[in-house]
């Protein structure tokens, strides 16, 4: 993957302001766009988009194709005359920096349904052949999907491995009954789909017009109450009643003691394997279609992962299992063309791993807050960074850098002092600059560093089911010294793009005209 020297900002568009209590693809996320354009960044690196379900996480998601409707915008749609002013005259106050998804859902499911009502009943031919021609391209998990919702809909939002057997087997008769009698439940489903698609891709062609390019993530592994696995027994290790005989994790590591157990299926890779990987495909081109690079989360599963039995409490006791290997890639790769992959390689990675990794010369990630428990020699320190890298303040599983400073032990926070030759006051951009100026050929830092924000602004804590991925950045939080002090931070360490830099020579050109040079 070609890698020009360049910057961006994490900020999931749940994170974004706006009007109705989360983050969504309207206004604010072109301002947002015009924001990462005016200071200089090219990156724009997002969370997974897909339908959120238990503890609101976008790592487990009802769907790994589908994007998530509560980041519909409802001032988009009133603009374009799907929603009306009456329909939003009840909208309830909402805070302002927190998402609280209990009310944010049913309020976001109200304006969906009514949304739906009115473009049933308007006369719109060519929207309506728009939303006809999105089904039909998109049928292959478009279909399952919206019947997967549907049937959840009507068994009160349980697991489909608690629904009745015969749905929960697909069974063709009861499948085929439940498609008949439940028509629009099932097209309420796919109209969402069509929203929110329809508004991400004027989104994201957007962001291509002003040079932003946008960063994607790919968790390994979906939600067991997924239409992926509902869809799809025969590719994960299920047991006769479809529940997981093994689950996914991580073994104890710097985040927890007892390890991650993440809870999620594990693939039958053989059987992945024997078809050619088409369901990944499938995925990966999802997920292209919608952004231009992609963060591979938990690379190193790929070649090994770690299989905890299910029912385990804990991911303490588990083993680790060859996963796929190289020939993955070479698949993806023969069928896709060059990877835009950015591999996630952080925690223990081992030799296989990193030679996988740069046998498709992928960059690896690098984060500035690991670099300060060891010596001059760790791997995290910029001045030891490869070129082929993307560096990173913290990301979302990581304290904001200024909650992590005063929190860390004392030896970590002299030997961060002394490396930046810094006081620690304004420690998240004395962390940003020494990023900014080292050879990794991508930076970033999530927007809570570049507001210089303590811990209540963290994204996420590894480990934990609940509370998480609700911060929000205040609606005045942009100001033009801040634009201003990212755009020059970008000019000294070379992250502009061409056209900046360019402009800015030739108004040096300029202002350097007739003057006589002294001797």
């Amino acid at each position: 993957m070609e890698q020009n020297r360049a910057s961006g900002v994490i900020l999931h568009p749940t994170s974004l302001p706006g009007p109705d209590g989360i983050g969504d693809l309207g206004p604010e996320a072109y301002r947002w766009i015009d924001f990462l354009h005016r200071s200089g960044c090219q990156l724009w690196q997002i969370l997974p988009l897909g339908p959120t379900g238990y503890g609101d996480s976008p790592y487990q998601c009802f769907s790994a194709f589908a994007g998530n409707p509560y980041l519909i915008s409802a001032t988009t749609l009133l603009d374009q005359g799907l929603l009306t002013k009456a329909d939003l005259a009840d909208r309830p106050n909402f805070p302002i920096e927190k998402v609280d998804y209990g009310p944010v859902i049913e309020w976001k499911f109200t304006l969906l349904r009514r949304c739906f009502d009115n473009f049933q009943s308007m006369h719109n031919p060519s929207l309506k052949a728009e939303f006809s021609a999105f089904k039909d391209t998109h049928k292959e998990w478009l279909a399952p999907y919206a019947t997967f919702m549907a049937i959840k809909q009507t068994q009160g939002g349980v697991s489909w491995s608690e629904w009745p057997e015969p749905l929960r087997k697909q069974e063709p008769k009861a499948l085929t009954k439940f498609i008949k009698d439940s028509t629009e439940t099932i097209e309420f489903q796919s109209f969402q789909q069509f929203i929110f698609h329809r508004q991400w891709g004027a989104l994201r062609d957007y962001a291509h017009e002003k040079g932003i390019r946008i960063i994607g993530d790919i968790p390994i592994f979906v939600a067991y109450d997924s239409a992926d696995v509902w869809m799809n027994k025969d590719l994960f290790y299920l047991d006769e009643d479809g529940l997981p005989e093994v689950v996914a994790g991580v073994p104890p590591d710097y985040f927890s003691e007892t390890g991650q157990l993440w809870g999620n299926p594990l693939y039958k890779w053989e059987a992945h394997q024997a078809n050619g990987y088409q369901w990944w495909l499938s995925r990966m081109k999802a997920v292209l279609n919608q952004v231009d690079i992609v963060r591979l989360d938990h690379f190193r599963g790929f070649e090994a992962y770690w299989e905890v039995p299910y029912g385990n409490e804990t991911a303490v006791e588990g083993r680790w299992v060859k996963g796929p290997g190289e020939d993955f890639l070479r698949v993806i790769k023969e069928k896709l063309g060059e990877l835009p992959i950015i591999a996630e390689d952080l925690g223990v990675i081992t030799e296989p791993v990193k030679q996988m990794r740069d046998n498709f010369n992928l960059p690896g990630m690098k984060i500035l807050q690991f670099a300060f428990a060891s010596d001059p020699d760790d791997d995290f320190l910029p001045h030891n960074y490869p070129v082929k890298c993307v560096a990173y303040t913290g990301t979302h599983d990581n304290n904001t850098t200024r909650g992590w400073y005063e929190s860390a032990p004392e030896r970590e926070q002299d030997f961060c002092r002394r490396y930046l030759a810094r006081s620690g006051h304004d420690i998240a951009w004395s962390m940003m600059r020494v990023l900014w100026r080292s050879v990794a050929a991508w930076t970033l830092a999530p927007m809570q560093d570049i507001l210089s924000l303590s811990y209540w602004a963290r994204m996420n804590f590894p480990g934990t089911a609940s509370g998480n991925w609700t911060w929000r950045m205040h609606p005045d939080a942009i100001s033009e010294g801040l634009i201003d002090r990212l755009h020059e931070t970008n000019y000294l360490y070379g992250r502009l793009p061409e056209a900046d830099k360019e402009a800015i020579r030739q108004a040096i050109l300029e202002e350097t005209q007739g003057q006589v040079m002294p001797h």
